[in-house]
């Protein structure tokens, strides 16, 4: 048992006073009828309220000391516990760039990443996920977590605009890189996901994928588009319109970096190209790695709360019917 707010245990102190205070009334009470002798009730029979004369005072001091602890705010303690799970370390490395808006996909290319995603991520319980974001620059949305609900939350914000625009891939690459490079796990794959060509950034993909490739990291690429043209949405005075763009994907330097790593390639026209990379993932070697759980905190001050409760009720029952003192 653990209590939120133990500095209201001074509050008790106060009781000693209280306590002071009522020893004394009883030794100062004098007897409203004063008689020569007594000698004559001394074989006189006690009843059962010269025993409880002292409850409602000693019901007084048990409430308010419940009431203390109530306010202290106990609760149980935290259980921890450690357990071996398997499962791959994955960094997830989404393309946001506004190239991303277009159509071919439905509804567009972003959400139909996401929602694959998603369904991927809920069925990879064991692994730990992070999630890196890039268009002209990038940065970790969620680093390696088994908290799905967390990767998932951040994962349904995500959108195009959130950075400066552009394209660049070796730079998300290298970010990813940086998320796993010190991952103790066996497998360690990265899943990348663009629709552009790389136009921005310090860092070329192919040296990216040097540096993947020395940390024995595997690098899933693909391509996100239909073939020709899609159709792509463009403010103008009159609203929103469509207007076919051509579709410019490095599949050749995607090609590139997933061969140097030991991954593969994939040219995503539709979801179910998107659904067939996870579906090779399932097939990768696991390895085990430590989860450590907690159960959350659970209050219970409602049960001190209500004793003291029971406790006052049960004083003013005694104080104003059999115990009550005649003037």
């Amino acid at each position: 048992m653990e209590f939120a707010n133990p500095l209201y245990f001074l509050l008790l102190l106060l009781l000693l006073p209280m306590i002071g205070w009522y020893l004394w009334k009883q030794r100062q009470a004098q007897a409203s009828l004063q008689l020569s002798s007594s000698e004559g009730f001394a074989n006189a029979p006690k009843t059962f309220r010269i025993y409880l004369r002292h409850l409602p005072f000693v019901c007084r001091i048990v409430a308010i000391a419940l009431l203390i602890v109530a306010l202290a705010r106990p609760q149980s303690t935290n259980h921890w516990s450690t357990s071996t799970t398997e499962g791959i370390d994955i960094a997830m490395t989404l393309d946001i760039s506004t190239s991303m808006l277009a159509q071919d996909l439905k509804p567009d290319r972003i959400r139909a990443a996401k929602k694959v995603a998603a369904s991927f991520i809920n069925s990879r319980r064991n692994d730990n996920i992070g999630l890196v974001l890039f268009s002209g620059e990038s940065f970790t949305q969620c680093p390696l977590t088994t908290d799905h609900a967390v990767l998932l939350n951040l994962l349904n914000v995500a959108q195009c605009g959130m950075i400066e625009d552009g394209t660049a891939i070796g730079h998300g690459l290298a970010t990813a890189v940086s998320r796993l490079k010190d991952s103790n796990a066996k497998s360690k794959i990265i899943i990348l996901l663009t629709d552009g060509t790389n136009n921005m950034g310090e860092i070329a993909p192919v040296t990216a994928a040097e540096i993947a490739q020395a940390y024995n990291i595997r690098v899933y690429t693909i391509g996100v588009g239909s073939r020709g043209e899609a159709p792509y949405p463009i403010q103008t005075p009159m609203g929103v319109r469509y207007q076919n763009v051509p579709v410019e994907i490095d599949e050749a330097t995607l090609t590139k970096i997933a061969q140097q790593t030991g991954g593969l390639y994939f040219r995503a026209t539709n979801t179910a190209a998107l659904e067939k990379i996870y579906n090779e993932i399932d097939q990768l070697e696991k390895t085990k790695m430590q989860v450590q759980e907690f159960s959350k905190k659970t209050e219970e001050y409602w049960l001190f709360a209500l004793l003291g409760f029971l406790v006052f009720l049960l004083e003013i029952m005694a104080r104003y019917t059999f115990l009550k003192n005649i003037p």
